[in-house]
């Protein structure tokens, strides 16, 4: 991981656990245990495990992640997104810094007239949503979604750069997980159908 997206990701999350403290969602207490965690498991280059909310969801099962999502929708009027149902434009995909993306634990998936779509299990990080919506000259309107639709669309994305490097490669399944390490992420959330720019533009600012 470049010193960057290093720095990109340790900001995402810390501005991430500090919005779950605000919006009552986990305790300060268990935040700064999952903080600890995160160095470790970051000093490992686990990109797929480099998660403050995987970890306080997963490991130290003192919030659901289905209930991070339900606050998204209740209270920030996010629509969700499952990315494993929907065709990610091939120009995104292609152009798309995936150091970043894991990082942000965010994946832009469509762009209509001058708007892009981006889907991220960080909606609660500002950090996540400025880094974004810097990166585009028009608006940005997010989903929420979870850690496995994004970990699962990142790795099958590397799998599918790596096999057009090198022909001759082995291809890697796009479930595939290191052994043993991966947290039981939440199943999938139904895929919502994609509202018009027209309806969601004030969801951009």
């Amino acid at each position: 991981m470049s010193t960057e997206h290093r720095s990109l990701l340790m900001n995402a999350n810390r501005r991430l656990g500090a919005a779950l403290v605000d919006h009552n969602l986990v305790k300060i207490e268990d935040l700064e245990k999952a903080n600890d965690r995160l160095l470790e498991i970051v000093a490992t280059n686990q990109p797929r495990q480099s998660t403050v909310l995987g970890v306080l969801a997963y490991e130290m099962k003192v919030v659901r992640e289905e209930d991070v999502l339900s606050h998204l929708v209740e209270s920030e009027g996010v629509g969700l997104v499952d990315l494993r149902e929907y065709d990610v434009s091939e120009d995104l995909k292609k152009g798309m810094d995936r150091g970043a993306a894991w990082a942000t634990w965010s994946v832009p998936f469509d762009q209509e007239e001058d708007f892009t779509f981006i889907a991220t299990a960080y909606y609660l990080s500002p950090a996540v949503r400025n880094y974004w919506e810097k990166q585009f000259p028009g608006p940005v309107l997010w989903y929420g979604t979870t850690l496995e639709s994004i970990a699962d669309f990142l790795e099958r994305a590397e799998a599918e750069a790596a096999n057009t490097r090198s022909p001759f490669a082995t291809k890697t399944p796009a479930t595939a997980k290191a052994g043993g390490t991966t947290p039981p992420f939440a199943t999938p959330t139904k895929a919502t159908a994609k509202p018009s720019p027209s309806k969601s533009v004030a969801k951009a600012s």
